[in-house]
């Protein structure tokens, strides 16, 4: 029986992401849910769970386009619909981006 494992509730957002792994450049990837804690990017190549690097990604916020910036892990990759879907986990998010992101969540 699989059980729910996120802590808190998450917001469909689509929209293009970057991430950055050190050693291996920026990888180009699509988001599909934002939650408090973390972010759902799918890929075209698959990435490790454990892998951690810097997602930077857009939100619109209060009316206005928001550049999110965050350190994040990647907690499981799955392959779905010819994708890679990889759920991070963000790590000591700073303020703005908590700020932004809860706004983004109301």
């Amino acid at each position: 029986m699989i059980t729910e494992q996120r802590k808190s509730a998450r917001k469909v957002v689509k929209t293009k992401a970057t991430l950055v792994v050190e050693g291996q450049g920026a990888i180009q990837g699509r988001t599909t849910d934002l939650s408090a804690d973390g972010i759902s990017v799918s890929f075209p190549d698959p990435l490790a769970a454990g892998q951690a690097g810097q997602i930077k990604f857009d939100l619109f916020v209060d009316g206005k386009l928001t550049a999110i910036t965050a350190r994040a892990k990647a907690q499981y990759c799955i392959f779905s619909q010819g994708e890679f879907k990889v759920g991070f986990q963000f790590v000591n998010l700073d303020l703005a981006s908590m700020s932004a992101i809860s706004r983004f969540l109301r």
